[in-house]
């Protein structure tokens, strides 16, 4: 079955939706940034499925799960299924909309907060066979870091170096794709245990279960807007090439279309200019007159 076609009892953590309600849960997202981060994070506050919007001529930004915590670190989670190619821009653009969201007008730059932004990948987004490449500004002369708190890291469940990560994150990316009793039963770490208690009562409730139906049936329903506008306009497309084809064999057996204009309007293939040459060609035969009479 294809993920798109997932009923909300067969989801997986790395599914969006499932993702962001598991960690709406303030001590499951404090839990799961100690897992990524390797160390023990303070109480976080947490706003699930968090938009961003600085302007309204701008772009927002919807973050899966956004949070921050009692030593004003912020944090953004989000788990990535689709390598659109363009995670790096993606998180130099979460890190400056979250910047200019928590710095107030006036302040100054030493109260921006430090900031992770991350991504939990389905894919390996930079080939190398690693469970977490972690990436932060530093000097190129002297690998000296820039010191401005932030840090992006780019988690891999594909990973292939499990001994140089700790086994816990390695269960945790394994158990964002499995995320089922079988699994949980082969792993100790009390961590994911937690989580996925969390993810089985989830599952039992009713009311988010419809959400996340009406979710899909609402993107079912744009993909096939989507599907539909696209076969008019090929339809479309197609009828005004079809009948711009059509007039230029008709053109071409009245020997009416001169050398000079037959490369232009084959270029074009407009039906409607075809259709003035056609009404017109008897009348002139030079692009110049031809632009005159338009």
């Amino acid at each position: 079955m294809s993920k798109q076609n997932q009923s909300f009892q067969e989801l997986n953590l790395c599914n969006s939706f499932l993702f962001a309600a598991a960690l709406e849960q303030p001590e499951i997202c404090r839990l799961v940034l100690e897992i990524i981060l390797g160390h023990k994070v303070p109480q976080v506050k947490v706003h699930a499925e968090h938009s961003v919007l600085v302007s309204s001529d701008f772009r927002s930004v919807r973050f899966d799960v956004y949070a921050s915590d009692k030593l004003r670190v912020a944090y953004n989670v989000e788990a990535q299924n689709e390598n659109e190619g363009n995670l790096p821009k993606r998180s130099r653009y979460y890190q400056a909309e979250m910047d200019v969201s928590s710095l107030g007008p006036g302040a100054d730059f030493n109260e921006l907060r430090s900031g992770y932004v991350i991504f939990i990948c389905t894919f390996d987004p930079f080939g190398m066979g690693l469970y977490r490449y972690t990436f932060e500004e530093r000097c190129l002369e002297c690998d000296l870091p820039l010191g401005d708190g932030t840090r992006k890291i780019f988690l891999n469940t594909k990973g292939r170096n499990s001994a140089d990560v700790p086994a816990e994150l390695v269960h945790f990316l394994g158990y964002m794709e499995k995320s089922t009793d079988a699994y949980v039963s082969e792993v100790t770490d009390q961590s994911i245990i937690q989580l996925h208690e969390r993810v089985t009562e989830l599952k039992k409730r009713r009311k988010l279960e419809a959400r996340f139906m009406t979710g899909e049936e609402l993107m079912m329903q744009r993909e096939r807007k989507g599907r539909q506008a696209g076969l008019a306009e090929g339809k479309a497309k197609g009828f005004t090439e079809g009948k711009a084809n059509s007039i230029l064999e008709l053109l071409e057996d009245c020997g009416t279309v001169p050398e000079s204009l037959k490369t232009k309007l084959y270029e074009q293939k407009d039906a409607d200019i075809l259709t003035r040459w056609l009404k017109l060609s008897a009348r002139v035969t030079t692009v110049e007159q031809f632009t005159e009479q338009m």
